[in-house]
């Protein structure tokens, strides 16, 4: 008789009724500080099914029902309803965090066809990013999302791209798939094999960006794969030693070939660590997924550091900020900066209506156009189509080719020098992006050649133009004429910082500065670009931004006092390792994408004088290149002559952005200087957060500086200090070992 009893209980507990409408469900649990996966451990369910319970798509049932009522019970007690908003009013109206994407419907694991997608989102509440806070890591069991934490995008609230811009795939060990998108999204992915993900995320997910101009296009969905996700989906977790070199998987493995018979493409860069997979254009509509793929090394370390051991959501988190910030990542953070060019500045635009009132695609002033140009032979890197006609092996020159790079150069200490204690480095920040900033370039026509011209400075190009009568010992400094001391000063005409022989090729802002220095100059002939722009400077708006409210976060703010600044710079990665990542990406974005202007050839199939892929783009402009380098080694000379102006202290040691100066203290207020107000030397260093002003890289003590010198100097080598201030470490590679 007492099963009979029992019985009756289990089936009035089956409808024990659930006491608040789903969105109250969330509410409470959040008050709490509870997250889906606790409460899914706690019922013995998966996170996924709690998440359908607060969205209201499903309901619970026994056993876990009569306990989950208990809980809410309980959780009501603790947390009223807020007096504003009924109980009534939550459940009649869903909040848009709530609203389903679409209808259930049951998977068929057979069918390779898109499934509509099962939502849950751990909603952030509506305020800003930087406000929002930091969950504690005590707080959530391993593998449990985070919060929304400072600098965390929320993802949108509605329109197609509702979810954000990408979403980071894991999987359990039911080998059910989750997303993990911005703001501390999850959405339950239904797809069954490669093809019916790629579909799922075009027809359901709503993942993507909105375009960053207005004649651009929207960014692609970015579905970032985990190990486990790639054995889901049956893609090796790691890429082995052949396929790595190849950098893809070969054309007749089966995930290949499964994605050609549903009708996908692949790029030319095929199934990769970064993998376009598309179909042609249709009713012009645009199809395509991206993969990243961090276990197949997608995530250089030297950008994005140790993101890619970083958990699902975490990674989430750093690559939405730098979405958010930058743009949706498309391949390194090289191929990124250089594709933010164009996303920034199209090359192309609607034209007005014609007489039948449709629109076409026409050329967008302002921009490099959608064919390749040509560059000048002085400009071309050896192997370059332009330059087959030259014998084999030949060796150019300054007088044949345009040398603008940045700063390596060295000296060994004075006396004087070797009885300060201290070494002190500064550094740069965003040099190139700052020397970017309001330069001239040209686009989209070819150069024109001119024989015997008169410089001008408003016209970017390449010069030959003999420089070597320019002399360092007296130059024009603050409008006064000042005696420095030239050998203790780089040139700022050659990267290794020794004086120029007789002609050579300098890009318009090396000539400029040695007009700006008082010294006439007569170039031989130029290749010139009349038709010019400041194409770059919607580029280093975006990413000065970035960087500066990423700094932010990190906590250094722009407006310190010079103390302020070097006392906020210290430790502020530590203080959010993620955010610290997202900071490192951004400055290899800036360096990447100038360096990607002239991408070499690559791979062991080319031969000198043959065309390589990257020569197809529009991008590929190695005399943009050349102009944002000899900006940044002429501002980096600018800001040298005017320390030592003031002072009379001279660099013992620059690389690229970097300085090294001896000082009698460890900082660099020792080698900088400023009075009581604040203020230093009118065109030098001066500490700060903004791209252009430099911070601290590293302080040795001179003793060491001089070991190094004389332990490379004997095997032969030259010791630039500066590329060892930060860590003091000489490697192995350094001393040949």
């Amino acid at each position: 008789m007492s099963d009979l009893f029992d019985a009756v209980d289990a089936l009035v507990a089956s409808r024990s009724p659930l006491p608040l409408p789903p969105p109250e469900r969330r509410r409470l649990r959040q008050a709490h500080g509870l997250t889906l996966e606790e409460v899914a451990a706690t019922l013995d369910v998966r996170r996924a099914t709690v998440g359908a319970w607060e969205s209201g798509k499903t309901e619970p049932r026994p056993p876990q029902r009569e306990p989950y009522a208990h809980l809410l019970k309980q959780l009501a007690q603790l947390y009223p309803a807020p007096a504003a908003s009924s109980v009534a009013d939550q459940g009649s109206t869903l909040p848009a965090a709530a609203v389903p994407v679409a209808p259930t419907a049951p998977v068929l694991p057979s069918s390779d066809a898109p499934v509509p997608a099962t939502v849950t989102k751990e909603a952030a509440a509506p305020r800003s990013p930087a406000a929002a806070p930091r969950p504690a890591r005590g707080s959530r069991r391993p593998g449990a999302p985070k919060a929304a934490a400072a600098g965390t995008p929320a993802p949108a609230r509605s329109g197609p791209f509702e979810h954000g811009p990408l979403l980071v795939l894991d999987t359990d060990d039911e080998r059910q798939v989750t997303g993990y998108g911005t703001g501390g999204l999850l959405l339950d992915v239904p797809a069954k094999s490669l093809p019916a993900l790629v579909e799922w995320a075009l027809a359901e997910a709503r993942v993507g960006a909105e375009k960053l101009h207005p004649s651009g296009k929207d960014a692609d969905p970015l579905l970032v794969l985990t190990a486990a996700v790639c054995e889901r989906y049956g893609l090796p977790a790691t890429l082995s030693d052949a396929e790595g070199s190849a950098g893809r998987l070969p054309e007749d493995h089966k995930a290949v070939k499964l994605l050609e018979r549903a009708g996908w493409k692949l790029t030319r860069r095929g199934l990769g660590p970064w993998a376009r997979i598309y179909r042609p254009v249709s009713g012009g509509r645009r199809q395509c997924v991206q993969l990243c793929i961090p276990s197949w090394n997608a995530l250089d370390d030297r950008a994005w550091g140790h993101a890619a051991k970083l958990g699902p959501a975490e990674l989430a988190r750093v690559l939405g900020v730098y979405a958010h910030r930058v743009m949706t990542p498309v391949g390194s953070s090289a191929v990124t900066g250089l594709e933010l060019m164009t996303a920034l500045n199209p090359p192309t635009r609607a034209s007005e209506p014609d007489q039948d009132g449709k629109r076409q695609s026409e050329h967008r002033p302002g921009s490099l156009g959608t064919q390749p140009v040509d560059p000048a032979p002085c400009e071309a890197i050896d192997g370059h189509p332009v330059l087959a006609h030259l014998p084999r092996f030949h060796i150019r020159g300054p007088e044949e080719r345009l040398f603008e790079e940045a700063y390596d150069w060295a000296r060994d200490l004075t006396d004087m020098e070797c009885m300060q204690p201290y070494l002190v480095g500064v550094d740069v920040n965003l040099a190139f992006g700052a020397a970017a900033n309001g330069a001239v370039v040209g686009l989209d026509s070819p150069p024109e050649h001119v024989t015997g011209p008169v410089f001008d400075p408003a016209v970017p190009g390449s010069w030959l133009v003999d420089l070597s009568h320019v002399d360092l010992d007296r130059v024009k400094v603050a409008k006064q004429w000042r005696e420095l001391n030239g050998d203790l000063l780089p040139s700022p005409f050659t990267p290794t910082g020794q004086r120029p022989e007789g002609p050579a090729w300098y890009a318009t802002p090396t000539v400029a500065y040695a007009v700006e220095l008082g010294y006439d100059v007569a170039p031989v002939e130029a290749w010139l670009r009349p038709r010019s722009g400041r194409f770059l400077d919607g580029w280093y708006k975006r990413l000065r931004d970035a960087y500066v409210a990423t700094m932010a976060d990190l906590k250094v703010a722009e407006k310190l006092t010079p103390g302020e600044f070097l006392k906020a710079m210290d430790g502020h990665k530590g203080r959010d390792p993620e955010l610290g990542i997202v900071l490192n990406a951004v400055k290899m974005t800036v360096k990447g994408g100038i360096g990607k202007l002239q991408e070499k050839a690559r791979g062991g199939n080319w031969v000198p004088g043959q065309a390589w892929p990257a020569l197809a783009r529009p991008t590929w402009r190695p005399d943009i290149r050349a102009t944002v380098i000899s900006r940044a080694r002429v501002n980096m000379h600018r800001k040298m002559i005017a320390l030592a102006a003031a002072t009379g202290r001279y660099p013992v040691a620059v690389l690229s952005d970097c300085a090294v100066y001896t000082a009698d203290g460890p900082t660099p207020l020792d080698v900088l200087p400023y009075d009581k107000d604040g203020k230093t030397v009118p065109g030098s260093f001066r500490l700060g957060v903004s791209p252009g002003m430099v911070k601290h890289e590293g302080t040795q003590d001179v003793l060491w500086g001089v070991g190094v010198l004389e332990q490379l100097g004997a095997e032969g080598k030259v010791a630039n200090l500066a590329r060892y201030i930060k860590t003091g470490g000489v490697t192995a590679r350094d001393t040949g070992e």
